[in-house]
């Protein structure tokens, strides 16, 4: 009798940190380190590059959405939504393992998220924390050059959104039975922080 490899079962990781955190670094770090163990689908789904696609549509909507991103305002729920769940719609076939990128971002966001997890058949899902220092984050959004970092008001909004919105859903995820938190610590080289994520995704998984 021959011996199959048993193929793993997919996953769905969400990550969450603050912006300048490195979390589009770390899902590619993690994309690789998962088809090294066998994951032959891995959908690394970042909401921000869904977004700098649309704003540039010559549309209303997607030029008020463009002047929220100019400023660094947070996208209002039901963009932040449509967002995510039409990539979801034009990309994901049911066997993939995903990596989502930043998103939710809000509690109200959690609970249409986790309603998409379910129907999708995802199971256990994981959320990873990247607990990166303000400064640290303010150092990278102006090392990195983008057009909209470089105001520093703009990057002031997004420090105050993330400790007034994203926070909050990290605190419901804590305290959500169906959700696994990695708390990692994201004020690190990027080979250290995705050396100790692996650690500790090894202990849950």
């Amino acid at each position: 009798m021959e011996n199959t490899l048993e193929v793993p079962q997919k996953q769905f990781f969400i990550l969450i940190g603050r912006s300048g955190s490195g979390k589009g670094t770390q899902a590619k770090l993690l994309e690789e380190y998962l088809r090294g163990k066998g994951h032959e689908k891995v959908n690394h789904i970042t909401t921000g590059g869904g977004f700098r696609e649309f704003i540039v549509q010559n549309t209303y909507i997607a030029q008020l959405a463009q002047d929220a991103n100019n400023t660094g305002t947070l996208q209002p729920e039901f963009l932040a939504v449509w967002n995510w769940a039409n990539i979801f719609i034009n990309t994901l076939s049911g066997d993939e393992t995903v990596i989502l990128d930043g998103a939710p971002r809000k509690p109200f966001e959690l609970h249409v998220l986790h309603s998409a997890v379910t129907f999708l058949g995802y199971v256990d899902p994981i959320v990873i924390y990247l607990d990166v220092l303000e400064s640290v984050g303010r150092a990278q959004l102006l090392g990195r050059g983008r057009d909209d970092d470089k105001n520093a008001e703009t990057v002031d909004r997004r420090m105050t959104w993330f400790d007034t919105d994203v926070l909050p859903t990290l605190d419901a995820y804590l305290h959500d039975p169906r959700y696994k938190v990695l708390h990692i610590n994201g004020n690190q080289t990027p080979e250290e922080v995705h050396k100790e994520l692996i650690e500790k995704l090894d202990l849950v998984g």
